[in-house]
């Protein structure tokens, strides 16, 4: 071995030792520069090539990296785990997955980040079904991350299975806890949630205490669970009270975009067309461009619909149909809410053809949205007064215009329009399509019992029986639906009524616990009448009632309004007449006839002014003369307030 061989040896096992110390001291740039010095000497040296890449990833410079990795293919396939790492951290998921697939068999890191990758493409099946292998065959300290993991992707799955493992689920820890509560909100059991979020929250705040961490810190780490909190409460209808807490959360400084994005979001449908200028500014938050990799797609397009909706609240079309067509590109099962919005624009300048026509154009994805738009653009019809047309295209829904809501929209139309013939049509074609198709999904009770009426009140009482012997079978021994059914019977078919009426109680048994006596003995006044004006008693005590017992209406003579005393009836009257005199064209203001040249007070007058501007001696002259004076009428006549001002100003001294 030559000197220059024996030396470079020396130097790496040196600068090894170096970098073993700088890794354990956490020193990552020093490691670096000194795994760099290796590599110099020695550039075929995998350890210290490996150590540079993880050094690089700690510093979290994954696209640096990524670089690295890509230059020296020949470290290429024993570092493929960290490359795929490198891309999942860098958000460019799909080369991760196609990277972490080139590994022959996948140990259990390989698995666990195979799963996180499939969690954020929102492979959520695939995701679940990797976490759940992963569970089964390990046993070591990680396995409440694993149960949180899982928990996490089980939210975003819409099979009726997690529905049915949600008890499975552990709850030991605050995080699989709020996962667990998460569960229970996708699948709308709201008080469950509200309960377990409860216990998350207390859970958390132990955990916490328990670290000796600040208060602020507390209320920092507690703000998701409360946020969440708030959403429960704003899908039950406590509105204000899910507001208060959005509020309350957001003024205090949090670190996640994230969570910010989404309370800020979730106030602005609170407020809907109100207190504009604030969802304006919190819709500012929830549209950071950071949130690409930080909410899923779910969330962010309707974050984008609500922004839309927003900008057609303040009255910005041009930016509202920008907004919508963007949406429209990105997310082409949103086309139905974009084309409405639009058609509501188009409405708001008064050009209600153009957004039925648009609205028309639509190819729905779903029966659900098919039924959306033509309810869209019967209301439109509307709208524009035509009760015809909107009645003509509710009719022809095929099955879904035997929906209770719709038959009742049809019925209160027809009606309306003055067509009772066609609304009794509407109900009985209802009552028989029911009776073919039986369904259990919907609640009829109200339909029947709405039909029933209706046709009682209009002369079938055949119709009406069938309704309320449809009625029945869902609300079997009801007494009230068996007397009505008697009496529509008992027009029709009395062998029938006969046989119905045995089963209502008998006169017997519903006077048994009545108290003849009492009822006779009770007063008016226990009952709570109240006496109508007209049943006043006469003002005078002695005067006698007609002999009939029934008194005659006195009929009040209508008098003639009285004319004024010049009244001309060839003259049309003053059409100023109610106006008060200071209001009317010929007003005229009375002239101040005071001396307006009068001098208040000493400042800059003359000796010879002041002198005749006196009044004080004069005023003592006369009342030495007599001690009432009467002004003249003269005096009266020029100066009729003056007494009464020089009152006044005394009252003020």
């Amino acid at each position: 071995m030559s000197e220059k061989a024996e030396r470079d040896k020396k130097a790496i096992a040196t600068f090894y030792a170096e970098l073993n110390r700088f890794g354990q001291n956490g020193e990552y740039e020093r490691a670096i520069k000194t795994a760099n010095k290796i590599l110099n000497l020695a550039q075929h040296e995998f350890l210290a090539f490996h150590y540079k890449v993880v050094c690089l990833i700690e510093l979290s410079k994954f696209d640096e990296a990524i670089r690295l990795l890509n230059g020296n293919a020949q470290f290429d396939g024993e570092l493929i785990f960290e490359k795929a790492y490198c891309f999942y951290r860098a958000n460019k998921h799909e080369d991760a997955l196609k990277t972490i697939d080139q590994l022959p068999e996948l140990d259990l890191r390989s698995k666990e980040l195979k799963a996180q990758i499939f969690y954020r493409l929102e492979k959520y099946d695939e995701a679940a079904a990797l976490y759940r292998e992963i569970i089964k065959n390990t046993d070591d300290d990680y396995e409440d991350e694993r149960h949180t993991n899982l928990g996490a992707v089980m939210v975003h799955l819409d099979d009726e299975d997690t529905k049915d493992r949600i008890e499975d689920l552990r709850d030991n820890t605050y995080e699989l806890c709020f996962n667990k509560a998460c569960l229970l909100i996708a699948h709308g059991q709201y008080t469950e949630a509200e309960k377990k979020l409860r216990q998350c929250e207390k859970l958390c705040r132990e955990m916490l205490e328990e670290e000796e961490a600040s208060e602020e810190e507390i209320d920092v780490d507690l703000a998701l669970i409360k946020i969440q909190l708030a959403f429960v409460y704003q899908k039950q209808g406590r509105v204000k009270e899910a507001h208060q807490l959005y509020t309350a959360n957001l003024k205090i400084k949090l670190d996640d975009v994230a969570l910010m994005a989404v309370a800020s979001n979730n106030i602005v449908c609170i407020n809907k067309d109100q207190n504009l200028f604030d969802s304006k500014k919190k819709m500012k938050v929830a549209l950071n461009d950071t949130l690409t990799y930080k909410l899923p797609s779910k969330q962010r397009k309707y974050i984008a619909l609500n922004n839309a909706i927003l900008n057609y609240y303040i009255h910005q079309v041009d930016q509202c149909e920008k907004i919508c067509k963007q949406i429209e590109k990105q997310w082409p099962e949103l086309v139905t809410c974009t084309t409405v919005l639009r058609a509501l624009t188009l409405l708001k300048g008064d050009d209600a053809k153009e957004a039925i026509n648009l609205l028309a154009k639509v190819t729905p994805k779903s029966k659900q949205d098919e039924l959306y738009i033509k309810l869209c653009m019967a209301q439109l019809h509307l709208v524009q007064g035509d009760k015809a047309q909107a009645c003509k295209i509710l009719e022809n829904q095929g099955e879904n215009s035997y929906k209770p809501g719709i038959v009742g929209a049809l019925t209160t139309l027809y009606l309306g329009l003055g067509n009772e013939e066609q609304a009794l049509r509407v109900f009985e074609r209802s009552v028989d399509w029911y009776k073919k198709n039986k369904t259990e999904e919907v609640n009829l009770t109200s339909m029947w019992r709405q039909a029933a009426d209706f046709h009682i009140r209009n002369g079938h009482p055949q119709v009406a029986a069938n309704s309320l012997e449809e009625l029945l079978k869902s609300n079997k021994g009801d007494k009230k639906i068996t007397a009505q059914l008697v009496l529509a019977c008992s027009q029709f078919d009395k062998s029938r009524a006969v046989e119905l009426s045995k089963q209502l109680p008998s006169i017997e048994s519903l006077s048994e616990n009545i108290d003849v006596e009492t009822l006779q003995l009770s007063t008016p006044s226990a009952f709570n009448l109240k006496k109508s004006p007209a049943a006043k008693q006469d003002s005078q005590p002695g005067t006698p009632k007609s002999e009939g017992g029934v008194e005659k209406k006195k009929k009040h003579r209508k008098r003639k309004g009285k004319l004024p005393k010049n009244y001309n009836a060839n003259i049309p009257p003053d059409p100023e007449r109610w106006l008060p005199k200071y209001e009317r064209t010929g007003f005229r203001k009375k002239r101040d006839r005071r001396a307006k040249d009068v001098i208040k007070g000493s400042q800059g007058t003359a000796s010879g002014q002041a002198e005749q501007y006196d009044f004080s001696s004069k005023v003592t002259e006369q009342e030495a003369e007599s001690p009432t004076v009467e002004p003249s009428p003269r005096a009266r006549a020029q100066h009729p307030q003056k007494k009464g001002q020089q009152k006044k100003k005394g009252k003020r001294r």
